[in-house]
């Protein structure tokens, strides 16, 4: 190394100087996770460095023998975590160093939760594992040079951690990335080689590139291999131990907590893949970003390809992580070709299924509940998407519904058919901006006393979900706000020519003309004087509070008001000699059965006056 060039001090990113603030003060809870995070970072280097020389060989250099080394000092303090991959740029190092490059940062820091031992496992889960050095070192100091690059063209940083870093030219003669930890004094204990002998095989054992550590002894000289440096996905399954999953997992998913269950699979024959996916045991923190990254790295031979293999995975799995490794590819694969690969279609068919698989499991016992909390509303996306596994899928579902008083959706739709009524033809649901509104919605109310089960479906996702699941085992799916209903035990084409001649109906309907489509008896009611319900396929009160929520215009859509006539309101309606009267008191029922829904009013201001004026007269 020489003298250096072109120094310059710059600021941290100001949610990095957040992370800085909180790694320095408060993580201690479990120190030694930075040499996970750093020789995992170590590791993607090389991975990145093999996937770009297989279509540029000359970025070697000569030196194609891939390791992660690391050294310690102990007079001095220092740990050094060396690697021969892909390198930086002077860019790239002011670009990932100096900021929380990829990351949410708004959901990280929105996640923290001012607790050291839960906030410590976010670091690795939002890409910013770097930063774990700062847990033990009060300086960290970056030498890298870019493969491909000249050697004048490496780049020299260093920080204290405490708002600024320093960057500069540095000439170095070898590519990849160097870094020096000044160990705090009450972290020297790393400088030890039992000790990061322990950690490596603790966390970093499985990593296929060799990780190195000076020989010990009075007359060793070079170093040796610590890690096993192979591939587990390719080791036979006796041989891998529950431990080596979970510690693989953590690796390849930047995730501190362990996987609620994998699956590992070979397959051989015309086509020859391993697969190894993993369901996590928390959400990813940008599950529900449809265009968030998928968590299938692809492999091909052992050999890194991407990290973001969107053709291996749908988006309703997204929150799955592990990787595939196939023989059937080229190694120079790219993008565009999978998107044209019969065997990436053969390859991501039987993962979806093998996850499906492994979902069902979970449905059978205790720890589908720590499943569906998280992962439930997206696992439902499949519905829409999946043509093929719908039925599949269906049977994975869970709801809320009468059958309980609880908020937790756990009604499978085959508990429900096989909870329905003698005569019940269809499998009835509600749906609403939240569970309560549901709960507490009128249309309910002949369900109840009849005894008649209805789901409550309370995720914006389920207006979607019952558009296209359509029937499940031959039942079709009912909104109990949509038509007329057909309940157990009613008598088939019953006349409607008496409701149509009530003169209370009638004064109702030219009453709310221009309001309601129309007025009619209904069979739903038993404690309330009103409730709206749309066409048999028309669009339900909730799809059209997302759809205008998301800017998309809604045609004009009046529905039916339904009156319960054994109301006492109504019955005081029929017997109210003033028009003008009357007609504020229809408005009045109208208006109560819109919100009685959830719904926003035209004129709420209007509607308090009304009010008002109903109560002043009362109590006069």
């Amino acid at each position: 190394m020489t003298s250096p060039t072109q120094q310059e001090t710059l600021g941290f990113q100001s949610e990095v100087n957040q992370l800085l603030d909180l790694v320095i003060n408060s993580l201690y809870s479990n120190r030694e996770i930075f040499l996970r995070e750093l020789v995992s970072n170590a590791s993607d280097a090389i991975e990145k460095l093999r996937f770009a020389a297989l279509s540029d060989e000359a970025l070697y250099d000569g030196d194609a023998e891939m390791a992660i080394d690391i050294d310690f000092d102990r007079e001095a303090g220092t740990l050094t975590i060396r690697d021969n991959g892909i390198g930086m740029t002077r860019e790239e190092a002011v670009n990932h160093l100096g900021t929380i490059a990829k990351s949410g940062t708004k959901e990280f820091f929105g996640a923290l939760s001012g607790d050291a031992r839960q906030d410590s496992q976010l670091i690795g889960q939002f890409g910013v594992g770097f930063y774990a050095a700062f847990i033990v070192a009060d300086k960290v100091t970056v030498y890298s040079r870019k493969a491909g690059t000249p050697v004048e063209s490496g780049v020299r940083w260093e920080s204290a951690g405490r708002g600024e870093f320093t960057v500069e030219n540095w000439q170095r003669p070898t590519r990849g990335t160097e870094i020096v930890l000044h160990l705090k004094e009450d972290a020297r204990d790393f400088a030890d080689s039992y000790r990061l002998r322990g950690l490596i095989k603790k966390y970093s054992d499985h990593i296929s590139t060799p990780i190195r550590l000076p020989q010990e002894g009075e007359n060793a000289e070079g170093r040796e291999t610590v890690n096993a440096a192979t591939a587990l996905w390719l080791r036979n399954k006796q041989d891998i131990s529950d431990d080596d999953y979970k510690s693989f997992y953590k690796h390849v998913a930047h995730d501190f907590e362990d996987p609620l269950a994998w699956v590992h699979t070979k397959a051989e024959g015309k086509l020859e893949y391993t697969t190894l996916l993993f369901i996590p045991g928390r959400p990813p923190f940008d599950l529900f970003e449809r265009d968030s990254k998928r968590g299938v790295q692809l492999y091909v031979q052992r050999v890194f390809i991407m990290e973001d293999a969107e053709q291996l995975m749908p988006r309703y799995l997204r929150f799955v992580r592990g990787i595939v490794d196939t023989r059937d590819l080229p190694l120079n694969v790219s993008r565009e070709l999978l998107q044209r690969n019969k065997a990436i279609d053969t390859i991501r068919g039987a993962s979806v299924k093998k996850i499906l698989g492994l979902i069902e499991s979970l449905a059978g016992g205790d720890d589908y509940a720590k499943f569906w909390a998280p992962f439930g509303r997206v696992l439902k996306e499949g519905v829409i998407e999946d043509h093929a596994n719908r039925e599949r899928i269906a049977k994975l579902l869970r709801f809320a519904s009468t059958h309980d008083d609880r908020a937790e959706p756990a009604v499978s739709l085959e508990a429900y058919v096989g909870r329905m009524k003698e005569g019940q033809k269809a499998i009835y649901y509600l749906t609403a901006d939240s569970h309560a509104t549901a709960k507490a919605s009128p249309h309910l109310e002949v369900f109840r006393a009849r005894g008649v089960e209805v789901l409550l479906l309370s995720d914006p996702v389920d207006e979607w979900v019952v558009t296209h699941l359509t029937e499940f085992d031959g039942k079709p799916l009912k909104s109990v706000t949509l038509g007329k209903l057909e309940l157990p035990g009613d008598e088939p084409d019953k006349d409607d020519a008496d409701e149509a001649a009530t003169p209370l109906v009638e004064r109702l309907r030219k009453a709310l003309d221009g309001k309601a489509s129309s007025v009619r008896k209904s069979t739903r009611l038993t404690d309330s004087p009103a409730c709206l319900v749309g066409e048999d396929h028309g669009m339900s009160a909730n799809l059209q509070r997302i759809l205008r929520a998301a800017g998309q215009e809604v045609p004009p859509d009046q529905r039916v008001l339904e009156v319960n006539l054994a109301h006492p309101l109504l019955q005081r309606l029929d017997v109210e000699p003033d028009e003008d009267r009357f007609a504020q008191l229809a408005l009045v029922l109208f208006e109560q059965a819109v919100l009685a829904e959830g719904g926003r009013l035209e004129d709420p201001a209007g509607f308090v006056q009304r009010v008002n004026r109903l109560l002043v007269d009362a109590a006069a």
